[in-house]
């Protein structure tokens, strides 16, 4: 009898999900703005409302919502899902691009689009062949949702590929209990995408990747979120107890997910925030030497050389992510090209390399704009650019992936030639 019951309830789910895709897919017809606008367009719209909050955000370390709102209402939430599921169908130099163009407005705002799309990508890469997973890439477009990240726990942090807490199984219905150490924006999202153990059984490095939407699960606050930096992505800890039908767990094996999606994506995604900054940083030391030039009848201050040197980073970091962006891209289809030793190390690697040298662009800019920088009050105020992105080095330890990354710096010799 309580088989028949927990059937009927999955059933009546995805009745219900695929009405409520139905009803938003009718609604989305009506406002879509791609029809008029590019997406980097769009992007733009959203950066401008971010900018305008982005003091208040950092200042009451707040989610972001006005700028989260407009997003939605540019519809940049679903756009790399396919067309046939209601997206666009956008490529990872797409999404890398508005996660720069937000990044240059408001740091948080970038963080949270970038680990959304990061999460999308997972499903729609590797939730193909489940109903349930395609019927929610379709609410996801036409509800313009959000999915938050559930990936470090209790004294594991950062080592996403080890989890303590196992999904449970009754029947058809899948348990989980997580001591989640960081949930971004958890309380602002509409749907948390999280890793587990298998079962209770499994190796800690056995995992699953399960999709839990807000009626599934309630979070207990157990840590708050003051942080230097970063402030508007209010990552706060929980204990997070969810609930759901077994089919909402990703078909695939988390192993795979990592190596082919989640990790590529999360470096590129994260790179461009952190690039945005680093270019907004810049932006504000050079209209500061300007100005400066223009009060001292055309002469450069003696910090100026710094501006140089903040110019060099910049598009040091910008050909690195667009070279990993590209090499990804020509790997994706590839499933032996993205397991090989030498693309996930350039790959850890470029999340190492991108952050110093996002922070190194944005001391030098620091440098450049002098004290008019290091004030709080100043209109070529570096003060939260500095902040937000010392977290770059921070999130995900460079040092755990450089230790990771060891073994391979053994195994792999130097190239023979240039163009190797």
């Amino acid at each position: 009898m309580n088989a028949s019951k927990t059937s009927q309830a999955a059933k009546r789910q995805e009745i219900d999900l695929a009405a409520e895709a139905a009803r938003g897919k009718r609604a989305a017809a009506l406002s879509h703005p791609a029809a008029h606008e590019t997406l980097a367009q769009r992007a733009d719209r959203v950066a401008a409302v971010a900018a305008q909050y982005a003091v208040a955000v950092d200042t009451d370390s707040r989610f972001p919502a006005e700028a989260m709102a407009a997003a939605r209402a540019q519809r940049l939430m679903g756009i790399m899902v396919p067309r046939e599921l209601g997206g666009e169908g956008a490529s990872v130099a797409a999404v890398t691009d508005v996660c720069y163009t937000l990044g240059r407005a408001c740091g948080s705002t970038a963080m949270i689009y970038a680990m959304h799309q990061v999460k999308v990508a997972c499903v729609v890469r590797h939730g193909k062949s489940s109903a349930w997973h395609q019927l929610l890439l379709r609410r996801l477009c036409n509800e313009q949702m959000l999915l938050a990240s559930s990936t470090t726990e209790g004294q594991a942090g950062g080592d996403v590929r080890n989890s303590a807490a196992p999904i449970v199984r009754q029947g058809s219905r899948v348990t989980l209990e997580r001591q989640a150490t960081v949930i971004s924006y958890g309380e602002a999202a509409d749907g948390i995408v999280t890793t587990a153990r298998r079962s209770a059984d499994a190796a800690s490095s056995d995992q699953v990747l399960a999709v839990f939407l807000k009626p599934d699960y309630t979070l207990e606050r157990l840590s708050g979120w003051d942080a230097l930096g970063m402030r508007g992505t209010c990552s706060a800890g929980y204990r997070l107890l969810a609930a759901s039908g077994s089919e909402q767990l990703l078909p695939v094996s988390y192993e795979t997910i990592h190596t082919h999606t989640m990790m590529p994506y999360a470096h590129m995604c994260w790179s461009a925030a952190w690039t945005g900054i680093a270019a907004s940083a810049v932006d504000r030391a050079r209209a500061f030497v300007r100005k400066a030039a223009h009060r001292a009848g055309g002469t450069l201050p003696p910090a100026a050389a710094h501006l140089t040197r903040a110019n060099a980073s910049l598009r040091a970091l910008r050909s690195l992510l667009s070279d990993a962006v590209r090499r990804f891209e020509a790997a994706s289809a590839d499933a032996a090209m993205l397991e090989s030793v030498d693309f996930q190390t350039g790959m850890a690697m470029l999340k190492v390399n991108a952050s110093e040298l996002a922070v190194a662009t944005v001391m030098s800019a620091m440098q450049a704009s002098g004290l008019s920088g290091y004030r709080n009050d100043s209109e070529f105020s570096l003060g939260r650019h500095v902040r937000d992105v010392l977290s770059a080095p921070i999130m995900i330890s460079n040092d755990r992936i450089l230790a990771n990354a060891g073994m391979a710096a053994l195994i792999n010799g130097a190239p023979a030639s240039l163009h190797d």
